[in-house]
């Protein structure tokens, strides 16, 4: 386990890797499972709050190889089995039911409260073998010329003595996920134009569930009238549920209006949640995102990749940003492993798998436009074309490292949300 005691370190180790949230932790789980000698700098004391409670079906497969699933199966988390989605704030679709699709174990999943998972999915990289530092804020990658070769971190000792430290490395593994720490010093970072949201939320007591067990565990994304912006509904443990609404920077941050202000504006535009909150209370003052979509136009050099949310980050509506950040390390892992045998820490090498991975992250992001889109209909479009419900469910559980599930959008073309695609041509 990650011990509350800091941990001796060394001059160098095989690798570094910046950020202990769950691309940072796999990364180095599996890296350190390889063999090889992990160092994982977190910044923050854990566990520490995150928001991001739904797990997608894909992420099972991740989950399994870094040995977690027994751990999820044993807890009290709710099982996920599908995701619903509502239109004008009432209207509800059929559920996606993730096992009429898949008949397999990966076909229930959890929401979980991220605070616990991220915080088990790091003790998971200790017990492999990497060593894990909470507490040590990473002020500069360290390059000679192009090539990363280690860090200088601030490190905070047990007895809260502190000091700087540099620390020798092969390959630096940026996990930092929203700071994006590396792209952003390196400028490689640029904001989504398509993507400028923002988001409000807090956490419920005793929000009314649907019934039974298929259905008291799903995600519901409710769309508000017009798609001006929309709210998701995640079931977490000890009746507590995790609601939180979405839309564009300039409607859901007006000048003076405070953050329940809007939050209540747009309950009010949503039927179905205003039911379902009937006899719920909220448990905080309410938390705020902003700005919070983009992308890494590079994610690798010689030395150094990204993983996880410093790579990019899309939305989320459809949960993918565990999942992504899993499926990434993974992809990372053994790329670093292999490159390693090799001898070669090339970009090619480091960051090969990035292509696929960036082609996979694209399907998010073209139905994350679908639904925005106000003169665009997902449920529509699959009466039209029934053939391409399997493609957009392969989307939603996060099946998206095949070239053929593509396909629905050659069919379905531009779905850009208009406004969204003025305010980037006019920002460009």
């Amino acid at each position: 386990m990650v011990s509350s005691t800091q941990p001796v370190l060394n001059d160098q180790y095989d690798v570094v890797v910046i950020g202990g949230g769950p691309a940072g932790a796999a990364t180095g789980a599996l890296l350190a499972e390889y063999g090889h000698s992990v160092l994982v700098l977190e910044r923050s004391q854990f566990p520490r709050f995150h928001v991001g409670e739904s797990l997608i079906p894909e992420t099972f497969w991740s989950l399994k190889r870094l040995g977690l699933v027994d751990w999820l199966r044993a807890s009290a988390n709710p099982r996920k089995f599908s995701v619903q989605f509502f239109s004008d704030g009432h209207r509800a679709s059929r559920p996606f039911y993730f096992d009429e699709y898949k008949q397999c174990e990966s076909s229930q999943t959890w929401q979980v409260w991220r605070d616990e998972f991220d915080q088990r999915v790091l003790e998971r990289a200790a017990e492999l073998g990497a060593t894990v530092h909470t507490d040590a804020a990473v002020l500069d990658v360290l390059f000679d010329g192009d090539v990363a070769t280690g860090v200088r971190v601030r490190i905070t000792d047990s007895d809260g003595s502190k000091s700087d430290r540099e620390i020798a490395s092969r390959v630096v593994v940026d996990a930092s996920g929203q700071s994006a720490f590396l792209a952003s010093r390196l400028g490689l970072k640029d904001v989504d134009p398509w993507l400028q949201k923002g988001s409000i939320w807090n956490y419920f007591e005793n929000a009314r569930r649907d019934e039974g067990e298929r259905d008291e565990g799903a995600t519901l994304i409710l769309q508000t009238a017009d798609k001006k912006s929309w709210f998701w509904f995640i079931p977490l443990k000890d009746n507590v549920t995790s609601i939180g609404c979405t839309g564009s920077m300039s409607y859901m941050f007006p000048k003076g209006a405070k953050p329940e202000e809007t939050f209540e504006r747009e309950l009010a535009r949503c039927p179905e949640l205003v039911e379902r909150l009937g006899n719920a209370r909220a448990l905080h003052d309410f938390h705020t995102t902003k700005d919070y979509s983009y992308y890494s136009r590079d994610g690798a050099g010689p030395g150094w990749l990204l993983v996880g949310d410093a790579f990019g980050f899309i939305d989320p509506v459809y949960s993918s940003g565990v999942f992504l950040a899993l499926k990434s390390a993974e992809l990372a892992a053994d790329a670093v492993h292999a490159a390693f045998e090799q001898d070669d820490l090339s970009t090619d090498a480091l960051g090969g798998w990035q292509v696929q991975h960036r082609e996979a992250v694209t399907l998010f992001r073209k139905l994350v436009f679908a639904f925005y889109n106000p003169d665009f209909s997902i449920g529509s479009f699959l009466k039209m074309h029934p053939q391409f419900r399997s493609n957009i469910t392969d989307i939603l559980i996060g099946d998206v490292y095949r070239p053929e599930v593509g396909e629905v959008f050659e069919v379905m073309g531009d779905v850009t949300p208009p406004s969204d695609r003025q305010t980037a041509d006019t920002s460009a």
